[in-house]
This record gives C-alpha cells, structure tokens and sequence, in this order.
C-alpha cells in the first residue's frame, strides 16, 4: 500500500522538488501552500500520482487544524510531515529591521512549524509509526550579518526538532531536521522583496545547491529502514564554507 506524505509550502523550491521525487515512487501526496492556481498546477503535472491539495496559511493555526482534520480517508494516515514552509525576510541590522518582517518569520517559521507538527503527531503516535522532517537552516548555527531573526528561527527548528525526539522516545517515531546552506530557488527573490538581479547576486558565479538535491535527500532520510533516524543534516555547496572569526578594530 502507497504510503502518505504531507508537504507544507509545496508551491515552488524544496516543496515542489519533494513533490515529484516522492510522485516518482508512486506515494499518496499532499501539498499545501497559499497560491491555489499554482497547487492546481502541480497536481496535474504529478499525474497519475494521486495527489491532494490544500490550500490555506501555515500560520493560520484554526486553518492548520482543519486543513488536517478533513484530510479524505485515503490520505488521513499521513507517514511523512515535511516541514518545509518557511521564508526569510530582508538582510538590514536587527537595529534598522522591520518588526512586521520579523513577526512573519516568527509566525511562518516557528508557529507554522508547531502546528502543523502538533495537528498530526497525535494520529502518529496512536498509529506508533511517522517521520517528522523539518527543514532548517545552516543559518540556525552560524551567525552572519542581518540574520538576525531568520537564524534565531532556525536555531529553535533544530531545538524543536531534537526535543520532539527526546518526547517520541520509547515510539517508532522519527524526525529529522534538514539544514540546508546556499540553495537557488524564490528564497531569495522573496528576501529581497522581488528584486531577482539583487536575488541573483547572492549566487553569482557558484554552484548553489538546487531544490532536487534537497528532495533526495529529504527521500533518502524517510525511507531509510524503519530503525535508523537521522538527527540532523547539514548540507553545503562545495562552494560555500565557513569564515574566521570577525574582529572590529579602533582605528
């Protein structure tokens, strides 16, 4: 029997990679996201995949709820959560930011995340079988100018993550959190407020990471025999690395 993977921000990037790479092992999915014409889009093209679609706001917890309390039979038993809605918001000093900024990362990133996962979890447990698969954020580790809130959202997603994992003990329940650096995808033309040659600058003249590498590998950790859980992974481009410590000094 197919198994069920649930994908919250499924409309473009990670969550639409995802989509197809799950498609193409013949899974039952659900995508979700706020732009309906652009889920209506992608459910035709993954036929004959059996396909569900939700449209409604992550951070909007009575509309998580019922998103996932009229789930239709054959997708009710969700296996797999991708955590995957998510977006950063401008690159100014936390003295110089948006606050309205600030509070979506917060609602999207944090609360999203939390209701998505406590609005299935409880069926996972009853069934004592799932993956919970949160996509974090190198950011959420190392700190680099302007990452202010979005780094302080990631930070909590790897807490979460490993909480849940010490909560779930003693169940067949797996999570994992995925930490993704330099990725090419609307991530930074959302940043950037829509300004692509600003966006396109972030990955010039390397090889980002695209949204199928992370699909497979969000794949490769969920069907992973049933006794293995991968705690976190954090992933690079071989372009990008690590920095020396940053010292201000008097002149």
């Amino acid at each position: 029997m197919p198994k069920t993977v649930l994908i919250t921000g499924a409309t473009a990037g990670f969550g639409k990679a995802m989509a197809e790479r799950y498609a193409a092992e013949g899974w039952k999915i659900i995508i979700t996201g706020r732009r309906e014409e652009r889920l209506a889009q992608i459910k035709e093209a993954l036929a004959p995949a059996q396909v569900h679609t939700l449209c409604y706001d992550v951070r909007d917890r009575q509309a998580a709820f019922d998103a996932v309390a009229g789930l239709p039979g054959e997708f009710a038993e969700v296996d797999v959560l991708v955590n995957n809605a998510g977006l950063a918001l401008g690159m100014e000093p936390a003295q110089e930011c948006d606050l309205d900024q600030w509070e979506t990362m917060i609602d999207t990133n944090i609360k999203g995340l939390m209701y998505m996962t406590r609005a299935l979890l409880p069926g996972m447990v009853e069934r004592d079988r799932g993956h919970i698969v949160n996509l974090g954020s190198v950011a959420g580790t190392y700190p680099y100018p302007g990452g202010n809130c979005y780094g302080g959202t990631k930070a909590f997603v790897n807490h979460f993550s490993k909480n849940l994992r010490s909560d779930l003990l003693g169940t067949k329940i797996r999570v994992t959190n995925v930490e993704p650096g330099l990725c090419e995808t609307e991530f930074s033309v959302i940043r950037f407020g829509g300004d692509k040659i600003q966006a396109d600058k972030v990955y010039e003249g390397m090889q980002p990471i695209v949204g199928e590498d992370i699909a497979e590998i969000v794949y490769w950790a969920t069907t992973l025999p049933a006794h293995v859980n991968i705690n976190s992974l954090e992933v690079m481009p071989v372009a990008q690395a690590f920095s020396p410590f940053a010292v201000h000094r008097e002149k």
